[in-house]
C-alpha cells in the first residue's frame, strides 16, 4: 500500500458515525449558511483560546486577509513576515494591497529570526505577522515589545499550529488578532476548507463579521467596503465543532508519531531531526528533517512506495509571483539553504505504528545505516 504523508481515510472510519450526525444535523436544521452551526462553534473555538472573539471564515487565506483588513492594513503599508511558509500567507498581504517585508529564519528551529525584526521596520511599517510553523510557536516577547515600542498590528498566523502553546499562551491569543486554517490536513482539520480569525478586540470583531459578508450589518445594506462572500460552511462548522472536542486527542497522537521517529531515527549523521524551541510545546502538524541528500533520499524512498512532500521547496521570494518585491538570491540565506534540504515525513495522529515502521525502516535503508 503507498505511504503517503497524510491521510485521513483511518480517522474517518473510526469518526464516521460522528461526521456523519454532524452532516444530518445540519440538514434537518432548516439553515444552511451562517446557522446555528457557525455560531456554536466560533462561541466554542473562542472558548477554547480563552478568547472573547472568533469569526468564522470560508478558508484559512481570508482568514489572513479578512484579518488585515480589519486590522486597518491596506495600500502601502508594509508588513513583515517570513518566506519560509505557504505561499497564502504571501498572498494574503499582496491581497489587501500591502506590501510583504520578508526577515530571515532560525537555522535550529525554521521559526522567524526576531533578532532581525527591528532592522526591518520602516515609517510604512504596520503590522508584524509571525507564522507559528510546522507545529510551534514563534518568540513572540520581541515581537510584541517591537510592536508597542513602534505602533504596530500583530496578527498570527496560526494555521499549523491549532493548540500549540508557547510559555504556556495558546497560539492566536498573543497578538491582536491570529488567523486559523481549517483544511483538512490541519491539526484541527475539516472535510474541505475553512478557516477562522479570533480576536480579544471587540471592534475588531465587528470588522471581521461585516467582512466577511459583504460589507454588510444587516441584509441588503453595505456599511463598509471592502466586502467579501466569505462565510464558514454550515456543515464545516458542525464538523468542526465535533472534532474541536478531540483536539487535545489529536495532539497526543501527533506527538506520539514525533516521540517515534524520535527513537527510530535519532543519531543518524547529518539527518537533522525537528528541534523544540525555548518555552513551546510542539503539536507536530508536519514533521519535517533536514538532509543535504534529500532529493537523492526522496527520490530512492519512491521505490519503496512512500512519497514524501518538502514544505517548502520554493521560498516564497523566490517565485516568480513576488519578483517585483526584488528579493534577489542570497538575500535569505537561511531559507534558501534551508529550502534544498528540509523534507516531511508522515505526520497524522491516526498513522499505523507499521506504516511509520515502513517509512523508518525503509529511510535508514535509503541512509545505509
Amino acid at each position: 500500500m503507498s505511504t503517503y504523508v497524510w491521510n485521513y481515510l483511518q480517522e474517518y472510519h473510526e469518526e464516521r458515525a460522528d461526521i456523519l450526525d454532524a452532516v444530518e444535523t445540519v440538514f434537518e436544521s432548516g439553515q444552511l449558511v451562517l446557522g446555528k452551526s457557525v455560531e456554536a462553534f466560533e462561541r466554542e473555538f473562542a472558548a477554547y483560546h480563552g478568547l472573547p472573539h472568533c469569526v468564522g471564515v470560508d478558508n484559512g487565506t481570508n482568514a489572513i486577509v479578512l484579518g488585515l483588513q480589519a486590522l486597518g492594513i491596506g495600500p502601502g503599508d508594509e508588513v513583515i513576515t517570513v518566506s519560509n511558509t505557504a505561499a497564502p500567507t504571501v498572498v494574503a498581504i499582496d491581497a489587501v494591497g500591502a506590501t510583504p517585508v520578508f526577515v530571515d529564519v532560525r537555522a535550529e528551529d525554521y521559526l522567524m529570526d526576531t533578532r532581525q525584526l527591528e532592522a526591518a521596520i520602516t515609517p510604512r511599517t504596520r503590522c508584524l505577522l509571525p507564522v507559528h510553523l510546522y507545529g510551534q510557536c514563534v518568540e513572540m516577547r520581541p515581537v510584541l515589545e517591537l510592536a508597542e515600542r513602534h505602533g504596530l498590528r500583530v496578527l498570527e498566523d496560526c494555521a499549523q499550529a491549532h493548540g500549540a502553546r508557547h510559555h504556556g499562551a495558546l497560539a492566536g491569543t498573543m497578538g491582536h488578532a491570529a488567523a486559523f486554517s481549517f483544511y483538512p490536513t490541519k491539526v484541527l482539520g475539516a472535510y474541505g476548507d475553512g478557516g477562522a480569525t479570533v480576536t480579544r478586540d471587540p471592534e475588531v470583531d465587528a470588522n471581521l463579521r461585516r467582512l466577511r459578508y459583504y460589507g454588510m450589518e444587516q441584509q441588503y445594506y453595505v456599511v463598509r467596503t471592502p466586502g467579501h462572500n466569505s462565510r464558514l460552511d454550515e456543515v464545516q462548522a458542525e464538523i468542526l465543532r465535533r472534532k474541536l472536542r478531540r483536539l487535545d486527542a489529536y495532539i497526543a497522537g501527533r506527538r506520539e508519531v514525533a516521540r517515534r521517529y524520535e527513537e527510530g531515527l535519532g543519531g543518524i549523521p547529518e539527518l537533522v531531526l525537528p528541534s523544540l524551541a525555548e518555552g513551546n510545546d510542539h503539536v507536530h502538524y508536519v514533521y519535517v528533517v533536514r538532509h543535504p541528500e534529500r532529493d537523492r533520499i526522496i527520490e530512492a524512498l519512491d521505490a519503496y512506495d512512500i512519497h514524501l512532500n518538502v514544505s517548502y521547496r520554493w521560498p516564497v521570494h523566490t517565485m516568480t509571483g513576488f519578483a517585483h518585491l526584488g528579493y534577489g538570491e542570497g538575500s535569505l540565506p537561511v531559507t534558501e539553504r534551508l529550502a534544498g534540504e528540509i523534507f516531511s515525513l508522515p505526520m497524522y495522529p491516526s498513522l499505523p505504528a507499521e506504516t511509520q515502521d515502513k517509512v523508518i525502516s525503509a529511510l535508514r535503508s535509503v541512509l545505509d545505516v
